[in-house]
């Protein structure tokens, strides 16, 4: 399985087609980007560009896990692999960065909720990579829908304050 000249390195015979593995890959960069806009258009720390790359890094996470487990047998003594551990060390490593936007300041919480929205680009990218389609667009949907809709309403009912008044009233002060 090593390789043994210079063209063997570039010639991994994938188990998924090209245009599967590029399919996953941008299809991911896309449903993780609708995520990021929202979190973009409110001028949260974590945009469009970071929730598209937490989705790639999640598709290629899972294609390498399943490329691997291709190319290794499971039925080989050898290479005895979990593909839970993909799902655990995504998660680990996604919760790392998403603690980092988390902010707390004079008794007030900020970053929860794109904190949030990195935690659901990561499950989008690890659906998309396991070719779970219908699961990657619903979450999407669902996500805007959480992000973009419920805010709406938390403003509409007083609960929280719209983020374009918030800057217009610190600009006045």
């Amino acid at each position: 399985m090593l390789p043994q000249s210079l063209s063997d390195e570039f010639d991994f015979a994938l188990a998924l087609p090209a245009e599967i593995l590029a399919l996953r890959v941008l299809g991911a960069a896309i449903l993780c980007g609708l995520i990021g806009l929202e979190r973009a258009v409110r001028k949260n720390t974590a945009g469009v560009r970071t929730n598209m790359l937490i989705g790639v890094a999640s598709v290629v996470f899972c294609i390498v896990t399943l490329e691997l487990m291709h190319a290794y047998d499971q039925t080989d003594s050898v290479a005895q692999m979990d593909p839970i551990r993909l799902v655990e060390a995504v998660t680990a490593g996604i919760a790392f960065l998403a603690a980092g936007v988390v902010v707390y300041t004079k008794g007030d919480v900020q970053g929860l909720t794109t904190g949030a929205s990195m935690w659901l680009s990561a499950a989008i990218g690890l659906s998309v990579g396991l070719g779970i389609w219908l699961l990657a667009i619903v979450a999407t949907m669902t996500g805007i829908v959480v992000l973009w809709l419920l805010r709406k309403v938390e403003v509409a009912a007083g609960i929280k304050e719209d983020s374009s008044s918030k800057q217009e009233n610190g600009a006045a002060g």
